[in-house]
Formats: structure tokens, C-alpha cells, sequence
């Protein structure tokens, strides 16, 4: 069995205290959705502030990610990694104490910050210090935790309203957690100088940032919004921009500088494909966990609790399948990835036909996330032929796409949803799953061109 770079004592610390540290950023992309009444209630928070709230820390998070990944690079994965870990406990704890709507969102998005510090390091980690078999394993419990954590989320904000603590509690409770992993990391992770590529490429920095941004705010609020003007113009501002992006990093290549994602990393084998593949992926799975909590809450009238534990044989079969594929022979790791789409989609067909809830829901929510547990074999196959050097580039970029991915699904697939219900739940529920089962096709279509023969491993 193949050992982890890292010293063997400390491997298995190491990948649970970093794991750990993502499942609490993960996690608290949800959990405060569930506590939004009692916030507008012992806040006074408008509508707007209560998009905030929730949006802040997604929008901060989704926008640094490729920043977290390359300050990652530069002063090192430890190093940065518990720096996110200190300022997401610090300002998740100011979010429990809060005393107004404005600190509360201040809070949330110094929150998203310090998760975009982390989150990158992890699967940064995990491609510098494993290989092979236990590369694949680590992979699969990354899936795991990153599916977890958002049914988690849903389950557990249920859980501590219902003791009547009130919202605070949705926070204060992750803060001792937060706390633990930062003297527990501060003693096992080993310390590393980083890739040592000098330059944070500012100019990538800023022209990235700023397309990801002028994208991904009118996605999260603009469905409440109705959709403005603004938000249109926004988002065809962030494909130009983005366009602007990629001629300053062929700028920078050609001065001999180090662009922000180099270019090696996107023309390495099956990372282009897999870029596709993670876009359409989660796109699928964010876009089912958001419309199945409104049906299961709105329609079915479920608590937050009961909608979150009619999610779990969701989430068990995605880790299930992550945490089994790697013991799979390589053959079949790759040929198999499209059926995992294909399982998929028929079973959001049926969930039209079982939108009263109830086993029929529970049978078809664990095929689908048996099917989009072939994910985890997506991630090691876009990045195994990444040289190490460059892992911060492609944790950024995968990560970036993937929560890209999700926005957009949630705001097209939510939007289509909540329009449909104005004719009732039976076309709300059709429509919902012939788009769900069209993502799924798109992303089983596109992991075709990642499972063609593998490419002698060089870089060019």
C-alpha cells in the first residue's frame, strides 16, 4: 500500500484535522438557513439584510478561492491553511454574538474569507502528500465530507433550534470545534515552505476576482430579487471581464512571470474535461439539496429536521460510493464514471412521480447520490496527471468551478422551480426533474472525454 509523503505518524492526523476543518466551512453554508426566521425576528433584519446574511459568506468564499489557493502556494499550506482555520473560528464566534443585521453580515463575510483560506490547502494537501491507493482513499473522504456537510447543515440547524437556544446557537456551537483543530493542527501539521513559484500576480488576482464576483452576485441574490437589470448586466460585465483575464495571463506568461492558473495545468490530461464534468456535477447536486428542501419544508410541510433526515440515504450513497471506488481496478474506475450519470438522471425523473415524500423519495435519493458519488473518481482523474508543483493551481481552479457550478444551479433549477409551483406541485415537480436529469446528461456527455486513453503523463 502506497504511504503518504508526510510522515506516517502524523498522515492520518493530518488528513483528519484538515478534513475536519473543511466539514465546519462546508457545513456552514446551510446551517444558518434554518435560523433565518428567528434572525429576522431578534434582529429586525429586512429582507435584504436576511440575503446578505445568508449569501455573504458564499459569495466572500466563492470569489477568494483561487487567491486562497495561491497564498496557499506561496507562504505555505500549514501556514495558510490555519491562519483561514483562526479567522473562520474567530468570526464565526463574532457571528454568535452579534448585536445587529450590519455585524452579523460583516461577520458572514470575514467568514467566507477565512473558509476560502482553507479549503483550497486541503485538497492542495491531499495531491502533494498521497499517492495512489491512499490518494484515492483521501479523495473519497474529501467527496464525503463535502457532500456531508451540506445535508449536515440542513439536519443539525433543526436540531439546535429545536432546543430553543435560539439562532446564536447555530454559530457559538462550531466555535470551541473550531478551536480544538487549531491547537491540534498547530501540532501535527507538518510545516512547508509552500511551492515557492514567486509573485501573487496581482493583476490575475484582481481581473479573476473581479469576473467571479460580477457572476456570482447576481446568481445568489438575483432569484430573490426577481431577476433586475443589474444583475444581467453584471453577469455579461463578469464574461468580459473573465475574457480580460485570460489576455492578462497570456501577458504575464509571455513576460515570463507566473499567471494566477498556468496554463500547464489546463492543458494536462482530463483536467479540461474535468473541469466540465465538476461544473455540471454540482450544478445537479446543489440545485437537487435546494429544491428538494423547499418541496420537503414548503409542500410536504417537514421540519428542517425531517427534511434533512430524508436526505441522509442521499448523502450515505454519495460517501459510499466516493469512500469504495478507489478499491475498484483502474479499469473500472474510468470506464464506470459516465454510469454513475447515467444512474443519476433517470432517478430525478422519478422524483416527479414520488413527490409525496416517503420511501419512494428516500430509494430515489440514494441512487442519485450513488450516481454523483462517481464525482470523487472525477476529481483524481482531472488532477492525477497534474504535476505536484502546480496543485495549488488546480485545487484553485476545481474548487472555483465547483461552487460555481452549484450558484448556478441553484439559480436557474431554483428559479424554474419556484415559477412552476404557481401551477401547482405535480408541474413544479416534472419540470424540476426533467432539468435536474438534463444536468446530469450534460455532465455524464462530458465525462466522456475524460475517460478516453490516458496520455503518456507529461508536461508541456
Amino acid at each position: 500500500m502506497t504511504q503518504p509523503s508526510a510522515t506516517t505518524r502524523s498522515s492520518g492526523m493530518l488528513l483528519s484535522i484538515v478534513l475536519l476543518g473543511q466539514f465546519l466551512a462546508v457545513l456552514n453554508v446551510n446551517i444558518v438557513n434554518v435560523a433565518t426566521p428567528t434572525i429576522e425576528a431578534d434582529l429586525h433584519s429586512s429582507g435584504a439584510g436576511l440575503q446578505m446574511i445568508v449569501a455573504g459568506y458564499t459569495i466572500t468564499y466563492a470569489v477568494l478561492l483561487i487567491t486562497g489557493a495561491r497564498v496557499g502556494d506561496l507562504f505555505g499550506y500549514r501556514n495558510t491553511f490555519l491562519t483561514g482555520l483562526a479567522l473562520f473560528t474567530v468570526t464565526t464566534l463574532g457571528c454568535g454574538l452579534a448585536p445587529s443585521t450590519g455585524v452579523l453580515i460583516a461577520f458572514r463575510f470575514a467568514q467566507g474569507a477565512g473558509a476560502a483560506l482553507m479549503m483550497p490547502q486541503v485538497l492542495t494537501l491531499i495531491q502533494r502528500s498521497y499517492q495512489g491507493e491512499a490518494r484515492g482513499r483521501a479523495l473519497g473522504l474529501w467527496s464525503a465530507v463535502v457532500s456531508g456537510g451540506i445535508v449536515v447543515g440542513q439536519a443539525l440547524g433543526g436540531i439546535l433550534l429545536g432546543f430553543g437556544a435560539g439562532w446564536r446557537i447555530v454559530f457559538l456551537v462550531l466555535v470551541p470545534i473550531g478551536a480544538v483543530l487549531l491547537v491540534a493542527g498547530l501540532r501535527v501539521l507538518p510545516a512547508d515552505a509552500g511551492g515557492g513559484r514567486a509573485g501573487l500576480d496581482p493583476l490575475g488576482l484582481v481581473t479573476l476576482s473581479s469576473a467571479v464576483l460580477l457572476v456570482i452576485v447576481p446568481l445568489v441574490l438575483g432569484r430573490d430579487l426577481g431577476w433586475p437589470l443589474w444583475g444581467w448586466v453584471s453577469m455579461a460585465a463578469g464574461l468580459a471581464v473573465f475574457a480580460l483575464f485570460v489576455r492578462v495571463e497570456r501577458w504575464v506568461t509571455a513576460r515570463g512571470g507566473r499567471p494566477l492558473v498556468d496554463a500547464r495545468v489546463l492543458r494536462a490530461p482530463g483536467m479540461r474535461p474535468g473541469l466540465a464534468v465538476l461544473l455540471f456535477g454540482p450544478a445537479t447536486w446543489g440545485a437537487f439539496l435546494f429544491t428538494s428542501a423547499l418541496h420537503l419544508q414548503g409542500e410536504l410541510h417537514l421540519t428542517p429536521l425531517m427534511s434533512g433526515l430524508m436526505l441522509v440515504p442521499c448523502a450515505l450513497a454519495f460517501a459510499a460510493v466516493g469512500l469504495a471506488w478507489p478499491k475498484l481496478p483502474q479499469r473500472l474506475q474510468r470506464s464506470l464514471v459516465p454510469f454513475g450519470y447515467v444512474v443519476a438522471a433517470p432517478a430525478y425523473l422519478g422524483l416527479a412521480a414520488a413527490s409525496g415524500g416517503g420511501l419512494p423519495y428516500a430509494v430515489l435519493s440514494a441512487l442519485i447520490g450513488a450516481g454523483l458519488g462517481v464525482q470523487i473518481a472525477v476529481t483524481n482523474m482531472a488532477t492525477q496527471q497534474v504535476d505536484a508543483a502546480y496543485a495549488a493551481d488546480a485545487s484553485g481552479a476545481l474548487l472555483t468551478v465547483m461552487q460555481l457550478g452549484q450558484v448556478i444551479g441553484v439559480a436557474t433549477v431554483g428559479t424554474l422551480f419556484i415559477s412552476l409551483m404557481q401551477g401547482g406541485t405535480g408541474q413544479a415537480s416534472l419540470g424540476t426533474a426533467v432539468a435536474l436529469a438534463a444536468l446530469a446528461v450534460l455532465a455524464g456527455l462530458s465525462s466522456v472525454f475524460l475517460i478516453r486513453p490516458k496520455i503518456p503523463q507529461t508536461q508541456t
